[in-house]
């Protein structure tokens, strides 16, 4: 395979990359600062125990659901069973034609053995950058926990939630340390991008939850496609995914629970600062966990040709836009998205294909 050095994808594609997350990141920033000093003018009122209302039952019934059902990294996934060995050119670690490369002609003009490595490869990566988004998960769920009041059940079921992610985090670790592959992490732009986000989870909660469904949502969208093509998927990462899509369905209903909960009590300011960044955060975020970072294509020799035709190419679109559309639906439904900002989430490509209509607010 042809070296790419480390200059990666184009640099028309990071520069423009690093502008929108740019302009995401200065946009958050500043309104984020701007309403702390209008919350410092208007405190809330003293901590109460939650009434009991469809809300809290929800939430209380998966925290039940977390203590009847979890799953350990390494009880419940068989690492050293002979069906689980690891072998490089197991053709099961080949692409589906679905996925972004897997879809390139570079892609098919490989050997079998060739499609097999740069395939786990891929996986490796993908688990790689799960432990990243789990790991900024949890730290904003302890955030979000340490503002609410006793007997808040928001509480127990956050706390279920960062256990969940560790076990998720070990899971995907120990999948990287024997598949042979140095997956890299985030680039060191994403990583400084990245902290900013935990704090949310204390200063803008709602904020927080758009980062966590626009990382979540196109993941659990690829890794249900993945099923689908059951025994042809090798058996060690059938598991994995089995075990993560589970868990992460609690943990995609308690975000959108929450912002369904929570949106509709925003200030009208809080509202605007939502409808400007959301179609940032969630195509950034999907970015994220949807495409490689430039380290990747180094160390896999991916050529830049074929890089842009995987990741800008219209197998790449649309799985961008399949994989956000939960969370495109509901900001819609929540009001956040409005006439005024659809050619910016149809400019960033998380908007509905063609033919779509949703009934948007004035």
């Amino acid at each position: 395979m042809q070296e790419l050095g480390g200059t990666g994808v184009t640099s028309k594609y990071r520069n423009q990359l690093g502008i929108l997350l740019g302009m995401a990141v200065a946009e958050a920033n500043a309104m984020t600062h701007a309403l702390a000093l209008v919350r410092s003018e208007h405190p809330p009122a003293s901590p109460v125990v939650l009434v009991e209302d469809a809300y809290t039952a929800l939430v209380d019934r998966l925290s039940r659901a977390s203590v009847k059902k979890h799953f350990d990294a390494y009880r419940d996934v068989p690492w050293d069973e002979p069906a689980s060995r690891i072998d490089p050119e197991d053709p099961r670690w080949t692409l589906s034609p679905e996925d972004p490369l897997g879809s390139t002609e570079y892609y098919r003009g490989l050997t079998e053995p060739e499609r097999a490595r740069l395939g786990l490869a891929t996986t490796s990566f993908q688990m790689k950058m799960g432990i990243a988004f789990e790991s900024v998960l949890q730290r904003g769920l302890l955030e979000l926990a340490g503002t609410l009041p006793n007997g808040s059940p928001e509480y127990r079921y956050a706390y279920h939630e960062v256990i969940e992610e560790g076990q998720h985090s070990l899971m995907f670790q120990e999948f990287v340390n024997r598949s042979g592959f140095d997956a890299p992490g985030m680039s060191p732009y994403m990583a400084w991008a990245a902290r900013r986000v935990p704090p949310l989870g204390r200063k803008f909660p709602e904020l927080f939850f758009l980062h966590v469904l626009g990382g979540e949502a196109p993941i659990d969208h690829v890794q249900r496609l993945e099923l689908r093509r059951g025994d042809s998927v090798h058996p060690l990462k059938r598991r994995i995914m089995q075990i993560h899509v589970t868990e992460e369905a609690r943990h995609v209903c308690f975000a959108e629970r929450y912002l369904e909960r929570h949106v509709p009590e925003l200030s009208a300011f809080s509202m605007l600062e939502l409808r400007v960044v959301a179609p940032f955060v969630v195509q950034q975020t999907a970015r994220l966990m949807l495409s490689p970072p430039p380290a990747f294509f180094a160390r896999t020799g991916l050529p830049r040709s074929a890089a842009r035709e995987a990741f800008g190419g219209p197998a790449y679109r649309k799985l961008l836009s399949d994989g956000t559309r939960p969370i495109r639906e509901l900001c819609v439904r929540l009001g956040i998205v409005t006439p005024a900002f659809v050619p910016v989430w149809r400019a960033l490509g998380v908007w509905a294909p063609e033919g779509t209509e949703y009934a948007l607010p004035s």
